[in-house]
């Protein structure tokens, strides 16, 4: 049997994960979280084999969950189910110590297929993550200038790219107007850009929003 902790923060959402799951057998969702601290406070109590994880979720971001997850438990699976395109996260999920991503457009078998893959101690990755992925090798090292960027940075600078206020930024992340201010004044300057509407076109013209 396959222990599932499902976290993301729409519980609507929880539960249609739940209902594609409980078509295998083999797979038992034994908790859920709607935040990475549940995850965490989970996990201190619950034996599980696999952690089906947001990648955006109200306070910490899924990145941090990922790394503070494989580092208390490393024998412990992590699969991303995102809304955001695997150009946006994937890699940097990867990289987090995550064993694949797969995004909420996908078939309901895919994402069957992907949790018995990861749970197994494989990669789940999808053809179009794997041409990022070669891409990436392709480039032999070549930075691009949001890669520069702290995974926090990374995430801040596509809100405000795609038109988020910092105010409104800070309230979906529950963090202070201050910080976000000192996130946006730190990407800018990584960037060498001035304002957030170069952060737009850059954002768009490497499709990282669309």
């Amino acid at each position: 049997m396959l222990r599932v902790l499902v976290a993301d923060d729409h519980p609507i959402v929880r539960t249609g994960i739940k209902q594609i799951l409980a078509e295998d057998p083999d797979v038992h969702v034994i908790g859920e979280a709607e935040n990475g601290s549940e995850v965490i406070d989970f996990l201190l109590k619950n034996t599980c084999d696999l952690v089906l994880l947001d990648i955006s979720m109200p306070g910490r971001s899924g990145i941090d969950v990922i790394k503070e997850v494989k580092q208390i438990y490393p024998h412990i699976a992590v699969l991303i189910l995102s809304i955001y395109p695997e150009d946006q996260y994937a890699v940097r999920a990867l990289r987090a110590g995550a064993s694949g991503y797969i995004t909420k457009a996908s078939a309901p078998d895919e994402l069957i297929k992907a949790v018995r893959k990861v749970a197994g101690g494989g990669k789940y990755i999808s053809p179009s993550l794997a041409e990022v992925l070669a891409m990436q090798i392709d480039q032999k090292g070549a930075q691009q200038p949001h890669e520069r960027l702290s995974d926090r940075e990374y995430q801040v600078m596509l809100m405000l790219a795609a038109g988020k206020t910092v105010t409104e930024v800070a309230d979906e992340l529950f963090l202070s107007v201050k910080t976000i201010s000192t996130y946006r004044a730190r990407i800018l300057e990584k960037m060498n850009m001035k304002n957030n509407a170069q952060l737009t076109v850059y954002a768009v013209e490497n499709r990282l929003i669309e």
